[in-house]
């Protein structure tokens, strides 16, 4: 069972962790994982993206993303 995630740097480790468990063919012998880094990416992107346009809104309700995270 996964902790509580309180922030954007946790939930971005927890995404970049479930990734690489759920998917161990991406990850090459010495431990690179070009497409979980893709993946990386494109997340970093698109919250920039949100969060340059609502800077003063909420991404996401807390209870919907704990409910995404937990699920």
């Amino acid at each position: 069972m996964s902790h509580p995630i309180h922030t954007y740097t946790e939930l971005r480790q927890q995404i970049h962790d479930d990734l690489r468990t759920q998917h161990p063919e991406w990850v090459k012998p010495n431990g690179e994982s070009p497409k979980c880094d893709s993946y990386d990416a494109c997340l970093t992107e698109m919250v920039g993206t949100l969060t340059r346009r609502e800077s003063n809104r909420p991404i996401v309700h807390h209870r919907a993303l704990e409910s995404a995270v937990t699920t």
